[in-house]
């Protein structure tokens, strides 16, 4: 088993360089792991304490559940992932069955932070873009997705995005084995990404 640790800020295109890895390897080859689904359970705050969660601060995840997660994933184990509600900020009583695959994709913008979760991991990777070019992509995702105002999208972006980025996501680009600028626009660099994780995946073949 591969395990393959993709980070880097918000907008930057780590979901398509994900796309393109498991688009690239056999069907059924790859499990991803979203750092989304392991914000922590927050079944006994108030509404008003879970508004006020800093969703972009490493203590807003459950690490603990992701390593135990991860590990069972490497032991051949099958997980229950988490699945969890930016509407309700809190988990969701359902669960999604994930099974051992070959390669297994942890995602998100603070993939790199912990360091025993980077030590399960094969390859770490940054996707690494400019912050105009995230926050037009913040913009765009949370004006449709989420139905934020352009003002409040560049206020959280100013007050929040920007100082966590530059204060844990930023630094943990000196863990990365390697670094994808522009995401998911370096078509080159992820067919080289691709071909290497041909090199290191036992029985692989990326499709041509």
């Amino acid at each position: 088993m591969t395990i393959i640790g993709i980070a880097g800020g918000t907008g930057s295109g780590k979901t398509t360089v994900v796309n393109k890895i498991v688009e690239a390897l056999p069907p059924h080859y790859v499990a991803v792991v979203p750092l989304d689904s392991y914000y922590n359970d927050t079944t006994d705050m108030t509404d008003e304490e879970r508004k006020a969660i800093n969703f972009d601060h490493p203590d807003a995840f459950d690490w603990d559940l992701l390593k135990k997660q991860v590990n069972d994933l490497r032991n051949g184990k099958a997980i229950e992932q988490p699945t969890y509600s930016y509407i309700l900020s809190n988990r969701l009583p359902e669960t999604i069955h994930v099974e051992p695959k070959p390669v297994i994709i942890i995602e998100g913008i603070m993939t790199l932070v912990d360091k025993k979760l980077r030590d399960l991991m094969d390859l770490k990777i940054f996707v690494d873009t400019d912050p105009d070019e995230r926050l037009i992509r913040n913009i765009q995702r949370d004006t449709i997705d989420r139905g934020r105002t352009v003002s409040m999208v560049v206020n959280r972006y100013l007050d929040v995005l920007k100082p966590m980025h530059e204060q844990f996501i930023e630094p943990t680009k000196r863990y990365a084995d390697l670094i994808i600028p522009q995401g998911g626009e370096n078509k080159r660099g992820i067919s080289i990404l691709c071909k290497y994780i041909e090199g290191i995946v036992p029985g692989s073949k990326i499709k041509e």
